[in-house]
């Protein structure tokens, strides 16, 4: 008796599943337009903790802002 071959089939992550009712749901166009929103706001949010950073080196330094 022989075993059954053994298929080496991915099973699809879960953001490979959104991406697939992405593409069901929305046009090219829209989609695009979502992904660079999102782009925008991961590039907004490492803008704003670089501005932390810096903001709490200067403190650091005594720097003082002067109003």
């Amino acid at each position: 008796m022989q075993a059954a071959p053994v298929r080496a089939t991915a099973i699809p992550s879960f953001t490979d599943a959104l991406r697939a009712v992405e593409s069901l749901l929305l046009s090219s166009g829209q989609r695009t337009a979502r992904r660079n929103a999102w782009t925008s706001v991961l590039e907004d949010r490492r803008r704003a903790k670089d501005r932390v950073e810096a903001q709490r080196v200067l403190e650091e330094v005594g720097f003082t802002r002067m109003s």
